[in-house]
């Protein structure tokens, strides 16, 4: 359900021809929503399985393994692959960023999956609000995207294929974050929750937030905030 949301997105970035403000503005409400999830569900729910320090370790190299692999495929063209701009380039101007924005989005939508699939572990239900968050987020981040990669001049039979593919493979991450952790002790279901989130917090800064907030209007902050808010009544009433 979740990866669905990249299709729906990408279906109308490719397609419809949305004004570069509103993509922005869908995009930093996407932005805070899965912020609050991160703070709310994801740090919160690893800190009480095992404490601080599984947690901030946890966390911390998420954000350095995403680093790293953003910065290898930055350099083959899927720097700014949640763009809706001209900054993407074709596979003309550089050769194999069709592959690395491919990767990109694969890098970008295990984080969230994994931590979907061992929220199920012991017995327990996907929680309401991570599943609401990766679906509200991934509408804005297959939108920018699509109408990036149109831009660039990719087929429709590339973006749809691209978008379909993570889609299925998010569902498949879900499933793989079940089945092999079902017998890990608490400290490593921690670490591995904050390692997914430390990811997702890097994601956001470094692909959402920039879409967001370049060459748009200055209510970019306060829709941020909104969907935070939003996020967080999810989380207070989740059961």
């Amino acid at each position: 359900m979740g990866g669905s949301a990249l299709l729906i997105g990408a279906a109308a970035g490719y397609l419809v021809r949305i004004p570069q403000k509103l993509i922005a503005s869908i995009m930093a409400f996407g932005a805070g929503v899965l912020l609050s999830a991160v703070s709310f569900e994801l740090v919160a729910e690893a800190h009480e399985r095992a404490g601080l320090a599984p947690t901030a370790a946890g966390t911390a190299t998420g954000a350095l393994v995403y680093t790293g692999c953003n910065m290898l495929l930055a350099r083959r063209g899927a720097r700014h692959r949640k763009r809706s701009g001209d900054l993407q380039p074709s596979e003309d101007e550089q050769g194999g960023s069709g592959t690395a924005l491919a990767l990109g989005a694969l890098l970008d939508g295990v984080p969230e999956s994994i931590v979907i699939g061992t929220s199920l572990l012991g017995g327990g239900a996907v929680s309401a609000v991570t599943v609401t968050a990766v679906f509200i987020s991934n509408v804005p981040e297959g939108l920018a995207s699509a109408a990036g990669m149109r831009r660039a001049g990719r087929s429709r039979g590339y973006v749809f294929g691209l978008w379909g593919g993570i889609a299925v493979l998010s569902g498949v991450a879900a499933v793989a974050g079940h089945l092999l952790l079902g017998g890990a002790a608490p400290a490593v279901l921690a670490f591995i929750t904050a390692l997914a989130a430390g990811a997702i917090i890097t994601m956001i800064a470094d692909t959402m937030i920039p879409e967001a907030f370049e060459r748009t209007h200055l209510a970019m902050g306060l829709i941020l905030v909104l969907g935070f808010l939003c996020a967080f009544a999810l989380s207070t009433s989740d059961g």
